[in-house]
This record gives structure tokens, C-alpha cells and sequence, in this order.
């Protein structure tokens, strides 16, 4: 009796650890709702979906439209300050490359956010990110390469382009072509639950 009463005693604290842990989305527009009320987006819809499942992980979102990889770097310090993070996935690049900012200077600002976070003993995951062919086949090429760079020179989990099953489609593009619709938000969100739990778990 006093064994069984014990191993749920036990059970139930894991459980409430699981529950805790944190990962930081480190963003931009892409994951900031732009075009869209907040409740919208794919962030705040798969948050509704790990608290109904009762899941191990929440998403605090530190996204903002127009952040930099720059911009994340100068805030993370802040953001690290006032909150308990586990994971942070780091969802930046975007702007730098429609900016035409230099590869180099994109990598090294993702290097120093990364350093930031080893400090800290926090886990990254780094969002693979990409821009319209447009800019020309020499700077995709460069910028493509500074993810998969960064993500094998920090041993960090890079997560393929999640926009992939969107991008695409017309459809589920707002006209500026750089943004999901309200549409896709749920099929965003639902790749990023099955990925995330992969890692988490």
C-alpha cells in the first residue's frame, strides 16, 4: 500500500516537471500572427491544443513582425532574465534575407543567440528558414547554407522549412506571398505538434 502510494506521489510530480517545460519561439512575422488576430495564428492555436491534451511543453512566443536575427539577439538576454526556458526554437533569418543582410553577419548573430542559450543549458532547435528564388541564386544559396552551417558547427536540431506544405499554394498564401493565411495557420500548427513532440519526447 505505502509502495503503490509512493509510485504516485512519484508519478504525479514527473508529470507536473513534464508539464513545465518552456520552449522560447524566438520569431518573426511567420510566427506572430501577421495578417491576423493573435488567436489565430499557429502559435496560440497549438497552445490551445497542449493544454487540451494536458501535453509536457507550452510555447512562449517572443515573436515580433520584422525581428531580425539582430533584433532576437539583442532582446534574448532580456526575455532569459524573466523567464524559466527549456528549449528554445529559434525561428529568425527571414527579414535579414529579404534585407539582402550579409550571410556572414546572419550566422554569426545565430551563433551568439545560440551561445546565449548553451549558457544557460537551454536546447535549440533552429527553424530553417527561406526567401523568394528572386534574390538571385548565389545569395539563396549562401543564406540556405548558413542553417544547415550553424545548425551542424552548434550540434542543434534544425527543423526543416515549416512553411513547406504551404508556401506553395497560392491559396494559403496572403497576397504578399511571404505570409500563411488564417487557413494554413491550422495545418502549421499541426506539422509544428508533430515535430515538437518528436523532439520533446
Amino acid at each position: 500500500m505505502l509502495l503503490g502510494l509512493i509510485l504516485i506521489v512519484t508519478n504525479s510530480l514527473v508529470n507536473q516537471s513534464l508539464a513545465n517545460n518552456t520552449i522560447l519561439l524566438l520569431g518573426d512575422s511567420l510566427s506572430a500572427s501577421y495578417g491576423m488576430q493573435e488567436k489565430d495564428g499557429w502559435v496560440m492555436l497549438l497552445n490551445e491544443q497542449l493544454s487540451n491534451d494536458k501535453a509536457n511543453y507550452k510555447i512562449l512566443n517572443a515573436s515580433i513582425s520584422g525581428e531580425t536575427t539582430g533584433g532576437g539577439l539583442a532582446r534574448l538576454p532580456g526575455i532569459l532574465a524573466k523567464n524559466k526556458i527549456d528549449y528554445i526554437l529559434i525561428e529568425l533569418g527571414g527579414n535579414d534575407g529579404l534585407r539582402g543582410f550579409p550571410p556572414k553577419l546572419i550566422k554569426n548573430n545565430l551563433l551568439q543567440i545560440i551561445a546565449l542559450a548553451k549558457q544557460q543549458n537551454i536546447t535549440i532547435f533552429l527553424a530553417e528558414i527561406r526567401i523568394p528564388p528572386n534574390y538571385g541564386l548565389r545569395y539563396n544559396t549562401m543564406f540556405s547554407d548558413v542553417f544547415s552551417s550553424v545548425s551542424e558547427e552548434t550540434n542543434s536540431e534544425l527543423i526543416p522549412f515549416f512553411l513547406a506544405s504551404v508556401a506553395l499554394k497560392p491559396e494559403l498564401m496572403q497576397q504578399d506571398g511571404i505570409h500563411p493565411t488564417k487557413a494554413a495557420q491550422p495545418l502549421i500548427a499541426a506539422q509544428m505538434r508533430t515535430t515538437l513532440d518528436k523532439l520533446i519526447n
